[in-house]
């Protein structure tokens, strides 16, 4: 049996904050504002999880009125969530993300970004596909003013 999920999550630019995309810093003059460290891209893909589960969102699971997750590191969420994924017998078939951020430009970042998120999950690299667009200086993103990421999970059910 197959389960798809699919995560989405955005976050505003501002000063005094470290940019971590896929539990990566990036060089950038503005970091993403959160309770957490504001990881958009793996909390789109945690969203994405818990989705195909049917086990709700991020906030549900990770509140940000919790002071626990204040300044948490997302790889360690996305940690605690695919223990539910193996919890309920399934394992990562793929996950497919896309950035959109019009600034920095994403394409150096990418495979240590995939490297990263496969070692988390414990799944082959080429399982996960990390793209990133820019929004034509359209709406928020396109405006510089914050960066969005939505990821689309397939799980299926372990049969070992």
């Amino acid at each position: 049996m197959y389960r798809i999920g699919q995560g989405f999550d955005i976050h505003k630019l501002t000063g005094g904050r470290k940019l971590i995309l896929g539990g990566i810093e990036i060089p950038y003059e503005r970091g993403l504002y959160g309770h957490s460290d504001a990881d958009a891209l793996t909390h789109a893909i945690i969203d994405a999880l818990f989705g195909a589960l049917a086990l709700g969102d991020i906030g549900i699971h990770f509140p940000d009125t919790d002071p626990e997750y204040k300044d948490a590191d997302s790889l360690e969420l996305l940690k605690e969530a695919y223990e539910e994924v193996k919890y309920y017998n399934y394992v990562i078939n793929n996950i497919d993300c896309t950035i959109f951020a019009q600034e920095p430009k994403m394409k150096p970042y990418i495979p240590l970004m995939r490297f990263k998120l496969a070692d988390v999950l414990d799944i082959d690299e080429k399982r996960i596909s990390v793209k990133a667009k820019t929004m034509e200086e359209q709406d928020s993103v396109g405006q510089k003013r914050s960066i969005s990421a939505q990821a689309i999970v397939m799980l299926k059910k372990d049969t070992d």
